[in-house]
């Protein structure tokens, strides 16, 4: 089995939007703490309402408007909210045990939208795992849970000290470690990602930044000069994790 630890930085966490927090009954089902959903007619309302109750969360509770906008902070909740479990973190050690291993690695994604919305994406193509320096990354707030649509309730995280180290023990582990950047000499397309192997992704503007870099074995662009620069994060992300996926598929074929 993986290692996986709790989070140590929280106990429970709170979940706030549709789906999110559907996402978060579908996964955690009776460990979820409560359930929170505001009392006015809704059918999309109602329709949470009566999943919550039949995945036996203990407490579904339908509270005001003003208690929901007192707990978001000014996170958009839609009417919903929910106390979940800790995420569930997987240490280093489980990625390089993985013979299959497919991850992107973030660099300086400051941004909670950003950063959730990298997360959906790794989670849709083939469940790649997310690995974060714990200094260098956006939180994992309720923001971040809304902006991956829930799908941070099956990510396969790890939050490591150094993101540096992290992939220099990587690598010293046959892990390719290939960094995106828009003026790397040749495409992604070209470098054989069939194996176990981490894309590191930099921040929108900035980049790779060069102590990364000097930890990475190959750099790679995904297309022509510039392209990462001009993409969303989680788009480039995307088209990497694709690329990788992509490459598996036609090995298996």
């Amino acid at each position: 089995m993986p290692s996986r630890h709790a989070d140590p930085s929280e106990s429970t966490r709170l979940v706030l939007g549709l789906q999110p927090v559907r996402e978060a009954v579908k996964r955690h089902g009776a460990a979820l703490l409560e359930v929170l959903i505001e009392d006015k007619p809704s059918p999309k309302l109602d329709a949470l309402n009566r999943f919550a109750t039949d995945q036996n969360v203990a407490r579904v509770r339908r509270v005001s408007r003003s208690e929901l906008d007192r707990l978001s902070h000014g996170v958009h909740h839609q009417g919903v909210a929910a106390r979940a479990p800790a995420l569930e973190l997987l240490s280093l050690d489980a990625l390089i045990a993985d013979p299959a291993l497919v991850a992107i690695a973030l660099d300086s994604i400051q941004d909670p939208h950003n950063f959730g919305a990298v997360i959906r994406c790794a989670v849709a193509l083939g469940g790649a795992a997310v690995i974060f320096g714990e200094h260098s990354a956006a939180p994992l707030t309720p923001a971040t849970f809304r902006a991956s649509a829930g799908a941070i309730e099956h990510a396969r995280l790890c939050r490591v000290r150094s993101l540096g180290d992290a992939l220099s023990t990587l690598h010293d582990n046959a892990v390719r470690v290939v960094g995106l950047d828009a003026q790397a000499p040749k495409p992604l397309s070209s470098t054989d990602l069939s194996g176990p192997c981490v894309l590191v992704l930099g921040s929108e503007g900035e980049g790779l930044g060069r102590g990364i870099k000097r930890h990475c074995t190959e750099l790679a662009t995904l297309g022509a000069p510039r392209t990462i620069d001009s993409l969303n994060a989680s788009v480039a992300a995307g088209i990497a994790l694709y690329e990788a996926v992509n490459q598996r598929l036609k090995t298996k074929s």
